[in-house]
């Protein structure tokens, strides 16, 4: 929206401040529940099938439910508001949870599928926190905002993983199934969440916006209107969805690397540290990367973020049989997808007039999840093929995708239809 004074009677700032820090606080909830699905979505499945080679379809459900539910959710948020959108994703999560412990009483795994696919909903409600936080900001802020709710899921990343023990105490106790007392603490959360969202996100940030776009358009005294920028929308959604699509099939097969280099008894060891430092290089530099967003400009730190993730990808392809050498590649990656995903996400809100965000936000995050679940599955292939440096090295192709699209974008900036 217009960087103008609220009509008499808000403040503006005061309304923004308040709804980044509802956020933030949901982003922590909500990332301890979904930190337990990722870590027993594929134990259970595995479990279930009597199969590990089906254990990947936990991960392919909780992505394809965020797919299938990005879109829908984001036009309820248009149309009704981003309290009623986040809601809802928390309701289909607490379905979902309830889903999960059935089927892992009643031993089904298709059931199984389909409560995680319904946790993925509650996660792409949780993605679009991060657009919720631009829709009363300031060009001047609107970055270093976004990557304080994004910072946020470092929380819940960490601490959600670190229930899984007391989890299963617990629900042991209550008689629960296995690998399944952790989902307690992920109703919880997301319980917690629900209310905190009903509650407390009051004005609700984007109907705000809409009535004093509304207002502001009607007034004698109003703002030039803002200009789509299609292209450079585009380009946003691009820089996203090519970056995730770099880190999530790089980061899924590590896991697999390393159980070839590293002893035996001391992979569980590698693989966690190395995953805990790559989640941490996602999000515990958010709030640097916006703060240069605002301050370099989108654009700018969408090549920084191309430029960490070609120097993960060069450092794990050179020494792909160092185990510290991955664990520097994981780190770059994901400092490389936390650059380009806040000021990618920026871009695209700024990009893009007030009605017609909700929609191409839902966009992006379709198109940045099912990139995601279809890149996963061709890394495994290519990690068959020619190994974990060659894997890094095809991993080059989105990365050089966003900066030709960067160049490009770049030099039609000063055109109104850019």
């Amino acid at each position: 929206m217009p960087d103008t004074a609220a009509p008499a009677g808000i403040d503006l700032a005061a309304a923004q401040r308040r709804t980044v820090r509802v956020l933030a606080a949901g982003q922590v909830l909500t990332g301890v529940a979904f930190g337990a699905t990722l870590s027993l979505g594929a134990l259970l499945a595995a479990d279930l099938s009597g199969q590990e080679a089906l254990s990947g379809f936990a991960t392919a459900s909780v992505t394809l439910g965020a797919a299938l539910t990005a879109i829908p959710l984001a036009r309820l948020a248009g149309r009704r508001g981003r309290r009623l959108a986040l809601t809802t994703g928390n309701v289909a999560a607490l379905i979902g949870i309830t889903v999960v412990i059935a089927a892992a009483a009643l031993r089904l795994f298709p059931l199984l599928l389909v409560g995680i696919a319904l946790i993925g909903a509650g996660n792409a409600a949780t993605l679009q926190s991060r657009f919720a936080a631009t829709d009363l900001s300031t060009s001047t802020r609107r970055g270093r905002d976004l990557a304080t709710v994004v910072w946020a899921t470092t929380v819940g990343g960490v601490v959600g993983p670190l229930l899984l023990a007391p989890g299963e105490l617990i629900g042991a106790s209550v008689g629960m199934p296995p690998l399944t007392g952790a989902y307690l603490f992920s109703f919880a959360a997301q319980v917690c969440a629900f209310a905190l969202y009903v509650l407390v996100l009051r004005p609700d940030p984007l109907l705000l916006a809409q009535r004093l776009d509304r207002e502001r358009t009607a007034s004698a005294l109003a703002p030039t209107p803002e200009i789509d920028r299609p292209r450079t929308a585009r380009f946003a959604m691009l820089a996203v969805a090519a970056s995730h699509v770099t880190m999530a099939s790089v980061m899924a097969m590590t896991p697999v690397h390393l159980s070839h280099i590293v002893a035996p008894d001391a992979v569980t060891l590698a693989v966690g540290v190395t995953i805990a430092l790559h989640v941490f290089g996602m999000y515990g530099l958010s709030p640097v990367f916006g703060v240069l967003a605002d301050r370099w400009g989108r654009i700018a730190v969408i090549v920084l973020g191309q430029v960490l993730l070609a120097a993960s990808l060069a450092v794990a392809s050179t020494f792909s049989e160092s185990q510290a050498g991955v664990l520097v590649a994981l780190v770059l990656l994901g400092l490389g997808w936390s650059a380009a995903t806040v000021a990618g996400s920026a871009l695209l809100t700024e990009a893009t007039p007030l009605a017609l965000r909700p929609r191409r936000q839902g966009r992006s995050d379709t198109l940045m999840t099912a990139c995601a679940a279809v890149g996963s599955v061709v890394a495994g292939v290519i990690l068959g093929l020619v190994g974990y440096g060659g894997l890094a090295l095809w991993a080059f192709v989105p990365v050089a995708l966003v900066c030709v699209g960067a160049v490009v974008v770049g030099a039609r900036r000063s055109s109104p239809a850019a």
